[in-house]
């Protein structure tokens, strides 16, 4: 999941951590300096043995080092309190039924060279007869974390009338499974999304990056199953295959295939349009169409209003927003070029959207030129603040604060991207606004584990989902002095974007050729909330936001607020090293293959 915004620093509650020298990153960080060993007391239950689960196709995208994790978090290692060293403890065996249930965005590592799958190449997929065929449904998909990871929704899980909706924003966080009620009070699952609560489904669009086909059609109710889904993707070659192999029994499913002529670009946007017979309706979130990023993970979603058909007859420039959403909505799915959503930007045009208050940022891929260069990616977002944002008092003391699940190689130093380029964007504030060098935070989700008190409150699988390998960061290690932890408080904010792109130059765009263009290698798209177009000033954030029974002026944001730096013994998470000192909860370490 990817926010921003910029807010003001606090006058108190600053962290006594804070003073402590950042943590640095260097050439010895293979195996960093630990907390003594945990107590030779600490007893892990095995896993409960189950029965044999029938395996779903396989969904592995991306590089080694993705294939790597993935596999860590299939079957996660165990510890042992014995070992008598504890970096060869939990040593991996390699296995060839290993089975990824879902994939990370390769974009983020755009010096790196794609890993592609050796050997022959798997022979294209027949297509079967689906009147013929019975399509076979997992029940339950392989979880990334193990096979006996996932347990059961309770049954007042999903709401059984319309949920408490957020009219201001209409933003929402998905439901996790396994908290209390009252904190997943005002959050949307999947199931609710796509439920008659919100409409007579007839047809849908379901952009993303990586798809399980037979659980997203689950996610879809009883009498919505059979209605026709067109899934947009980027995958090539032995992708693409099992990607049309898992469909082959849903003779509702078709594909369009995203165009990606630039390398080391992917499709990473994470869209629904649904087609009503009341109206139409856009969803733009920063979840993957599979169960684990629905399962215990914090997901942000917008979801537009009922846009209502526009009357016959009406003006090409009816139904646009203050916004120009429609416009800009149009113009992006123009983007792909491609014939199987024509119909759809055609419904797009037929329908009213002037009710939308969010403007969009899209990434499409290509080199930009002139007034081009501000279509797309952080320029976009650079324009839109220059326009639509104004100066705040005391603004050079307010920092940027980012939140990324994946962090890509930015240079040797800030300013060859980081500063140069993206802060810049992030702290513009109306016409004549400039920084010399504000301060930007980074929202890391998971630090060094070892740095804690055992055991461990975390589950170390989940670290597969925040890509940042070590050989990135210590290709730059500056980055350091933005990454953070965080604690609560009441705080305002300027402006905020809810985005797929995670912080790489791939999804955001970079300037080249002495700044006279701008190259995007990847699709991406996300919403910009600005306090004008919500008669504001600044968005309130509110400081306890459970549970959300009532509609509210302060923006949903979904971290801690103000940041609190990491100590001097706490390092951001490396996803591709051993961490084997002390167990999770759950008697896991993490040894990458």
């Amino acid at each position: 999941m990817t926010t921003m915004g910029l807010l003001p620093p606090p006058d108190q509650h600053t962290s006594s951590e804070s003073n402590h020298n950042s943590p640095k990153i260097g050439s010895n960080f293979h195996q960093p300096k630990h907390d003594p060993d945990p107590p030779p007391s600490i007893e892990v239950k095995p896993e409960p043995k189950s029965d044999t689960v029938t395996a779903a196709p396989p969904l592995s995208i991306g590089s080694e080092a993705r294939h790597a994790a993935q596999t860590s978090q299939l079957k996660p290692v165990k510890y042992e309190s014995n070992q008598s060293s504890p970096f060869l403890a939990g040593k991996r065996k390699k296995d060839d039924d290993s089975i990824s249930g879902w994939a990370l965005s390769d974009s983020d590592d755009d010096d790196k060279d794609k890993g592609q799958s050796s050997g022959q190449k798997d022979p294209p997929p027949k297509r079967s007869n689906p009147k013929l065929k019975k399509a076979k449904v997992e029940e339950r998909p392989p979880s990334p974390h193990g096979r006996t990871y996932y347990i059961d929704e309770p049954d007042d899980f999903f709401e059984t009338s319309v949920p408490p909706v957020n009219d201001t924003y209409r933003f929402y966080l998905n439901k996790v499974t396994g908290l209390e009620k009252r904190y997943n009070t005002g959050a949307l699952h999947i199931k609710e999304i796509l439920s008659p609560l919100f409409g007579t489904l007839k047809e849908s669009v379901q952009f993303n990056y990586c798809f399980d086909i037979a659980w997203m059609l689950q996610q879809y109710p009883p009498e919505f199953r059979d209605k026709p889904v067109l899934i947009v993707h980027g995958d090539k070659r032995e992708a693409k295959a099992r990607l049309l192999q898992q469909a082959q029994p849903y003779s509702q499913v078709r594909f369009c295939q995203a165009k990606l002529d630039i390398a080391f670009g992917t499709h990473h946007t994470k869209m629904m349009l649904l087609w009503y017979e009341e109206g139409f309706r856009v969803v733009i979130l920063t979840s993957n169409m599979i169960r684990a990023d629905w399962y215990q993970k914090t997901q942000g979603l917008w979801m537009s209003p009922l846009y209502l058909r526009l009357p016959k007859g009406s003006p090409e420039t009816a139904g646009e927003s203050p916004t120009l959403f429609k416009q800009d909505l149009l113009e992006y799915l123009g983007a792909y070029r491609a014939p199987e959503i024509a119909d759809w930007i055609q419904r797009i045009r037929e329908h009213d959207l002037s009710e939308t208050r969010v403007y969009l940022i899209g990434s499409t891929p290509g080199r930009y030129l002139g007034s081009d260069m501000e279509r797309w990616g952080h320029l976009r977002l650079r324009k839109l603040l220059r326009d639509h944002t104004r100066p705040i008092p005391n603004e050079e003391k307010w920092p940027v604060i980012g939140q990324f699940s994946s962090i890509g190689s930015m240079g040797l130093d800030k300013t060859k991207w980081l500063a140069g380029e993206f802060q810049r964007t992030l702290t513009t504030l109306g016409k004549s606004s400039l920084r010399p060098d504000p301060p930007m935070h980074l929202v890391r989700s998971i630090k060094h584990p070892y740095c804690t008190s055992p055991p461990l409150v975390i589950v170390v699988p989940a670290g597969g989902s925040l890509p940042y390998s070590i050989q990135t960061a210590q290709k730059q290690i500056w980055l350091h002095i933005v990454i953070i932890f965080s604690n609560l408080l009441s705080i305002l904010c300027v402006c905020s974007p809810v985005p797929s792109a995670n912080l790489s130059k791939a999804a955001w765009g970079a300037l080249e050729k002495n700044n006279t263009q701008v190259m995007v290698r990847s699709y991406e798209l996300g919403v910009l909330y600005v306090p004008s177009a919500f008669s504001m000033s600044t968005f309130p954030v509110q400081m306890d936001v459970f549970p959300a029974t009532t509609p509210s002026t302060a923006f949903p944001v979904p971290f801690d607020l103000p940041p609190k730096r990491y100590s001097s013994k706490d390092h951001p998470w490396m996803w591709n090293i051993p961490y084997t000192q002390a167990p999770d909860t759950h008697g896991n370490i993490w040894v990458p293959s």
